[in-house]
């Protein structure tokens, strides 16, 4: 098994490896939300990475797509395709651009980095799965100032209004957006009470705590949507 603090090592090792070389931005989001990624790929979801396109496979949307370094390591480390090739990062002419793209590797679930809308996209699999009887579990990963776009919030009224219990959203609690601190943009505070109003089932973890995390990934939540909202650094 998977030791999940040596591959959160490693993951950030490729993340500051291929941004150095390729003069990449986002650094601190694609390092900020690597136990996620790491819980996720490694231990909870359902992945096949020798036929990525099983229709019973798991879904992990990276709504945040300006951190898509650290997707990219983990797809590479879980092996969708050779690691050599994350050389490729932010380079002229290829396919694994700043944000990622659906078809230009395997593996990737979402087109992001527009963001606010990865959600809605994981709410329409969730449905999608309820409505052909599939049973795939969606996992979305957004960042804190991703909440400040009112599409999220539409998703989180569907999602437990239609009893999506397939679809958990993990909040890379980072403290920071674009412009500065989030508590300063807009009052996320208190995230986890607000998500528990709108009926979701919510935990409130360490992000770097890969334990904490696995544990609240697999916490049963039937009837309703799952919402872990992890704080990192």
């Amino acid at each position: 098994m998977t030791d999940l603090g040596a591959m959160a090592k490693t993951i950030r090792r490729h993340i500051l490896t291929m941004s150095a070389a390729a003069k990449a931005p986002h650094v601190g989001s694609a390092l900020s939300c690597v136990e996620i990624l790491v819980s996720l790929y490694f231990r909870v979801a359902r992945v096949t990475p020798s036929n990525p396109g099983d229709p019973s496979r798991d879904r992990i949307i990276l709504s945040k797509g300006h951190a898509c370094a650290a997707l990219y390591a983990c797809l590479a480390e879980r092996e969708f395709f050779p690691k050599e090739r994350l050389g490729e990062y932010a380079r002229d002419n290829s396919v694994m651009a700043e944000h990622p793209s659906v078809g230009a590797l395997p593996g990737i679930e979402a087109t992001s980095g527009s963001l606010g809308h990865g959600l809605g996209i994981g709410v329409g699999m969730a449905q999608a799965a309820k409505m052909d009887s599939l049973p795939y579990q969606v996992f979305v990963v957004l960042s804190d100032g991703e909440l400040t776009d009112g599409s999220v919030w539409e998703a989180c009224l569907w999602a437990p209004a239609h009893g999506l219990d397939n679809i958990t959203a993990i909040v890379d609690f980072n403290g920071l957006q674009a412009t500065g601190p989030s508590r300063e943009i807009t009052a996320l505070e208190p995230l986890g009470e607000k998500l528990r109003a709108f009926n979701w089932q919510v935990a409130e973890v360490d992000g770097h705590d890969t334990s904490e995390l696995v544990a609240a990934l697999r916490a049963p939540h039937p009837g309703r949507p799952l919402a872990v909202v992890a704080r990192t650094v």
